[in-house]
């Protein structure tokens, strides 16, 4: 029997989240927490005739924890989509101080509650909220490093589409499975197109769109708050993202085979391959990179992959460090203060 929450399950990447995992096989108990809307969500799922039973849980004032302990006792894997969504104007980090705190607390339920879940955190700015719940788990002392994933999945989808786009009649989005390393905000997002079959494309190209193409990927998100017109940020595709890396994470519980995903997560020297890569980014404690799932969770960091991108992609990865070095220590200053 596998278990999954979602936290924030009302919102807009809430919804489509809920609705894949849903309809997905290894999915036999799907629990849907939010502060508002959420039987009317669970209601509508319920209706699917998919195998999975489905649950609400909807706190009946700000004090109550009831619903959330509810909503997590005994769950395998908790997705944290919870949170504000981008205006027209805002950063990721402009978000900080509303999410952190949501953040927290629902990290604080996780570990009373849920302590042995895989957790994937989709809330913004992923940069510095993947660092509060590592901290807040490990005050209450339950802190597994193999079990926490910064969703930045997104990034991949969008390198692979957006270079595809470049080609039309020529290639698929779907040929493509293009690595996405550092963070998920602007220029903390490295797509390294110089690897794998992405690169014949690439090196076709100008400097001129080569430099538009990395541009669109790093403020990608930008155009879909922009196109809302103040009425929302990514959502869609976002939750689209998040379920492809639970459907990997969910896989990997079964299978023999060797799935890999790029991931946001600490990199601390109980994983395989993780020290390694923390020496070439200059001892960041959070860095994204393609990882080994397994039925533990993150078994080994591909951190090999540093040393083959390109001179351009180097210094790429170069002001991503310098800008996940302050989104890491904001976000642990939040949670330790």
């Amino acid at each position: 029997m596998v278990k999954v929450t979602v936290c924030g399950a009302a919102g807009g990447i809430g919804q489509p989240l809920s609705l894949l995992l849903k309809i997905n096989p290894n999915v036999d108990e799907l629990a849907l927490f939010d502060v508002v809307n959420v039987p009317g969500v669970g209601a509508d799922l319920s209706h699917i005739n998919s195998n999975s039973n489905t649950s609400t849980h909807l706190p009946s004032s700000r004090e109550d924890t009831t619903a959330l302990a509810e909503s997590l006792k005994g769950s395998d894997l908790v997705i944290i989509p919870a949170g504000v969504p981008r205006k027209p104007g805002m950063t990721r980090d402009d978000l900080f101080n509303i999410n952190a705190g949501i953040i927290k607390s629902l990290a604080e339920g996780i570990a009373a509650n849920a302590p042995n879940a895989f957790i994937l955190v989709i809330s913004n700015p992923v940069n510095s909220t993947v660092p509060i719940v590592a901290e807040t788990l490990k005050a209450a002392g339950v802190y597994d490093p193999k079990k926490l994933f910064g969703v930045t999945t997104l990034d991949i989808v969008r390198a692979n589409t957006f270079i595809a786009q470049l080609y039309p009649g020529e290639v698929r989005a779907s040929d493509f499975n293009i690595n996405v390393i550092g963070g998920h905000s602007g220029e903390t997002i490295v797509p390294l197109y110089s690897l794998g079959n992405s690169k014949s494309f690439f090196d076709k190209l100008s400097d001129e769109k080569k430099k538009t193409l990395i541009n669109r990927v790093q403020f990608g998100g930008d155009e879909v708050v922009q196109a809302k017109n103040g009425a929302g940020s990514a959502t869609l595709s976002m939750a689209y993202a998040g379920y492809r890396l639970a459907e990997s994470i969910l896989k990997a519980l079964t299978s023999s085979s060797e799935i890999v995903e790029c991931t946001y997560l600490n990199l601390d020297s109980s994983i395989k391959g993780a020290a390694e890569a923390k020496k070439l980014v200059n001892g960041l404690d959070f860095f994204s990179l393609p990882v080994v799932l397994g039925k533990s969770g993150i078994e080994e960091v591909k951190y090999d992959i540093l040393n083959q991108i390109s001179s351009d992609e180097k210094k790429l990865l170069e002001v991503a460090i310098g800008q996940l070095s302050g989104n890491i220590e904001k976000g642990v200053a939040f949670a330790t203060k």
